[in-house]
């Protein structure tokens, strides 16, 4: 008879001591009493989903003083994806977030056994991760280098040292590996199970064999759920419904988007080798070979993610428990092949199952946690694209912290729900995202990659236009947005399949254009910048405002404002321009990826009985940022109307017509800190426009530009972006914005109190501005993002963004700079003093350029062109 663990797992548990002592954790009842026990009338919390997730969420909740939980099963606990899960436990991932919340799982889940005494088969095992070409060499120095700097033990490796801690590698093709030690495997049904134990041992009331039919929602808040036992009144739900979390948003009476999709997953397990493997073997992950391998039980289990996936469940399908999928040996050969290519003494062993099982993947290979942007107190926690073993733990402490606290304690903007908009949420966009997705969990991921799926979502209306002209698509938050446009002589295939860590083949065609944003004028549509109007009959909108930003709204008619929504901990919820348009009524201009957490932070904040109108208008405005000296020339010629800085200051907005459009938005600002201005055009209006600008802009040399060449200008002109160099941690006066708010006016924001206290204490971070100084662009690595910065030889800090910049021929970074002390560890107060005496170094995977810190952008290195041979970068301090 086969003995299979993972498939009898649960059923095993129920005779095995760890789950005797979870029941008698629930006064000795029963399975079969615990299912015919009354659900209670009343929670503060409800939780849908008994596997990793709603029992981590669950354990992490009653560890911080919630007891009032209930968590509901449809099925039994632990018998969805989590019993199929393969128990890898990998920390070696891209974001830091991410190897954040994976450090956390290996450190829990190894004391897990301890403190409830059900055995979790934690085994302390190491992962190789193997590289058959230098790209790939490349992506593992950079996670290497990421994850000593928080702390995990990680080494890059020969080949040769890759053969002896795994004698049945073939290793001939590689050209090195990574070696993570503490990585480990798991039985993953089975920590749930000691979660959930832990968790009832805190009070959380347990039912298996309960469905949620809906949630119960009134006036935008959870008030309760209906399941198939009956209503349980709740002031919070937490979706963990893993695959079934999309059909469950949908359920409740007001719907709520959760976009991810099942794909089938398939890996084999093998009978013992003829000397069986030692428990200790370490976990192989060979990503160009598209698959893992780890011990099982003295044989091998191995999977991977195909070329071809198989989505499943588009038309809602359930099943209370999965059960395994059919066997697909065609669909597998590849993968197998692969396997017996690197371990050929397989090829005599006994295959002994083929498991097949549903895996969730999300649009964007990140995890899907928070609260739902439509209703208050329902919170999500899915999505795991294949690495919820590893983030559990992690994820349901974060997850927790944000219900207990209001926030997490870490930046988790990467993997917030209102990082997507309903529009993400269409079935077949799911379905052909997800078939993209599921390859590309392997496949080498190089800087600035983009998604080939579920594209021109979201288009301006010079979209053909701007493609006609060579235009090279990114997309944002579903909208398009031009990189850069490809001159008719450039070979376009070659462009699109260059792929690299160095120096891109678009460098001369970003050069050129910033060079024309410099000397002359360029056209960038940014028509995918989120925008508000925000409107009242009396003084309500301002007197609201107040109260939301940073900055004193109330300035003159026409005046812009850069300012910021703040939380209390002083942090940025939001970074926006704001345009008054007249007493009563404000122009709000915010991040593209900001369209649904910006609306939902205004709408929780706002009163809910006033006569304020919020209205969201970024589909009615096509937005063209016209850079450069000669844009002045342009406008003035298109609206018969002075256009100089005495007649139109800096940061002034105004209604006009331009060419035969009327009720242009203008206003001077360009988001880069060059000359020029934004234009806010309605729709019907936008080709209009476009060709006017053109045509009046011939004899001035305009051409069109994109993201690229605006992001090498703002980087080079140190300003920074929301959700890439600031977040909700990241207060005004930790990134030199102290200008941007009204601290001495006397006026009461949210996060005031948080900002004097931080006066008066000093920050313990400082955004600084590094310029690479022994860094060869043609042959050297490029900084890209995430890089260690090194003070003095110790980590003080990471870079959030960086860019050539073609004014200084040098690459800038902007990054983070920390005080830690060498004694303790602990953070200390960072002076201007502290960063301007110290010798920096940049971490590109592995190797370390000097670098030298700036705290203000380099203003005098732009007055005249200069070569880098001579420039002494040490003695310029721009104000």
């Amino acid at each position: 008879v086969m003995f299979y663990r993972l498939l009898s797992i649960v059923g095993r548990q129920r005779a095995s001591p760890g789950w005797q002592n979870w029941s008698s954790a629930r006064n000795s009842a029963s399975a079969a009493e615990a299912r015919s026990m009354a659900l209670p009338t009343q929670a503060q919390v409800v939780i849908c989903g008994g596997g990793i997730m709603g029992t981590s969420v669950a354990y992490h909740l009653s560890k911080m003083g919630w007891k009032d939980i209930v968590l509901l099963e449809q099925g039994r606990l632990a018998a969805g994806s989590t019993r199929f899960c393969a128990g890898i436990l990998s920390t070696a991932r891209h974001l830091t977030i991410e190897q954040k919340m994976a450090d956390y799982s290996n450190k829990l889940y190894h004391q897990l056994e301890q403190e409830t005494g059900i055995q979790t088969g934690y085994t302390r095992t190491g992962s190789i991760f193997l590289a058959q070409t230098q790209d790939r060499l490349i992506s593992l120095k950079r996670i290497n280098s990421r994850l000593n700097v928080i702390g995990i033990p990680s080494e890059i490796i020969s080949p040769k040292k890759v053969a002896e801690l795994h004698h049945l590698l073939n290793v001939h093709d590689l050209v090195g590996a990574m070696h993570v030690p503490e990585d480990a495997v798991v039985s993953s049904a089975d920590v749930a199970l000691a979660l959930a134990s832990a968790a009832s041992q805190n009070g959380v009331q347990i039912y298996d064999r309960t469905s949620v039919l809906h949630v119960m929602v009134k006036k935008g808040q959870v008030t309760g759920v209906e399941t198939d036992k009956g209503q349980i009144e709740c002031q919070y739900f937490v979706n963990c419904a893993g695959q079934w979390a999309y059909e469950l948003g949908l359920s409740s009476e007001e719907p709520v988007s959760i976009p991810l999709h099942a794909c089938e997953h398939f890996y084999l397990l093998t009978r013992p080798l003829e000397t069986p493997l030692q428990s200790s073997t370490p976990t192989i992950v060979d990503a160009d070979g598209r698959i893992y391998i780890r011990n099982w039980q003295g044989g091998i289990l191995s999977g991977g993610f195909e070329k071809n996936p198989k989505p499943i469940f588009t038309e809602g399908k359930n099943q209370l428990e999965i059960q395994n999928l059919q066997e697909d040996w065609d669909h597998f050969e590849p993968l197998l092949s692969s396997l017996l290519r690197r371990m050929p003494e397989l090829e005599t062993l006994e295959i002994m199952k083929l498991v097949n099982c549903p895996e969730t993947f999300t649009p964007d290979m990140r995890c899907i946690m928070g609260e739902s942007p439509a209703v208050q107190g329902y919170f999500v926690l899915a999505g795991m694209n294949s690495a919820g073993l590893s983030f559990g733990g992690g994820a349901g402490k974060y997850l927790a912290e944000w219900m207990v606290h209001g926030y997490p304690s870490e930046n988790v903007w990467e993997l917030d729900l209102k990082r997507f908009g309903a529009l993400q949420s269409s079935r077949t966009f799911l379905r052909h995202r997800v078939m993209e997705v599921m390859p590309l969990m392997y496949d080498l991921k190089v800087p600035r990659w983009d998604f080939q799926t579920g594209r021109q979502l979201r288009t301006s209306p010079l979209y053909d236009r701007l493609d006609a002209q060579g235009a090279r698509w990114m997309e944002k938050h579903g909208f398009e947005r031009p990189k850069y446009f490809v001159p008719p002589d450039k070979d376009l295939l070659a462009l699109e399949q260059s792929k690299t860590f160095y120096k891109p083949d678009w460098f001369d065609i970003v050069e050129s254009e910033v060079k024309c944003c410099k000397e002359a004028v360029c056209v960038i549509d940014m028509s995918s910048f989120t925008k508000f109007e925000i409107t009242s009959t009396g003084d309500q909108a301002l007197e609201v405002l107040q109260y939301l930003f940073s900055n004193d709204l109330d300035v003159p008619v026409g005046h812009i404002v850069h300012t910021g929504m703040l939380n209390e901990g002083g942090g940025y919820e939001n970074d926006c321009s704001i345009a008054r348009l007249n007493k009563r009524s404000f122009f709000m201009i915010s991040p593209t990826d900001q369209q649904v957490h910006c609306w939902a932070w205004l709408k929780k904040h706002m009163p809910k009985d006033s006569n304020l109108l919020l209205e969201d208008v970024t589909w009615k405005y096509t937005a063209l940022n016209l850079i450069g000296p000669r844009a002045v020339d342009v406008l003035s010629e298109l609206s018969y109307a002075p256009m100089t800085p005495d007649h139109f200051p800096s940061l002034f907005c105004k209604e006009m017509s331009v060419g035969y459009a009327n009720g242009i938005r203008v206003m001077s600002m360009t988001h880069t800190g060059e000359p020029g201005f934004m234009l806010y055009i309605p729709i019907e209006y936008a080709l209009h426009v476009y060709n006017e600008v053109m045509s009046v802009g011939q004899k001035y040399g305009i051409r069109n530009a994109g993201y690229y060449a605006l992001r090498s200008l703002r980087i080079e002109k140190f300003f920074a972006f929301w959700g890439q160099d600031i977040n909700n941690l990241t207060t005004p006066l930790e990134c030199g914005r102290e200008s941007r708010v009204k601290l001495e006016k006397g006026m009461d924001f949210i996060g005031r109190d948080a900002l004097l206290l931080q006066k008066q204490n000093g920050v313990y971070k400082r955004l600084t501005m590094f310029i690479l100084d022994d860094h060869d662009t043609d042959l050297d690595l490029w900084p890209w993002w995430g890089e260690p910065i090194y003070r003095n030889g110790q980590y003080v800090g990471k870079t959030t963004s960086s860019a050539y910049s073609y004014s200084l021929e040098r690459h800038v970074c902007l990054g983070f700079v920390h005080n830690f002390s060498e004694d303790t560890g602990e953070e200390q107060v960072v002076t201007a003093d502290f960063i301007n005496r110290g010798e920096y170094e940049i971490d590109i995977a592995g190797y370390r350029f000097q670098a030298k810190a700036k705290l203000y952008p380099v203003a005098s290195l732009f007055t005249q062109k200069r070569r880098k041979d001579d420039m002494e970068l040490s003695d310029l301090h721009g104000k």
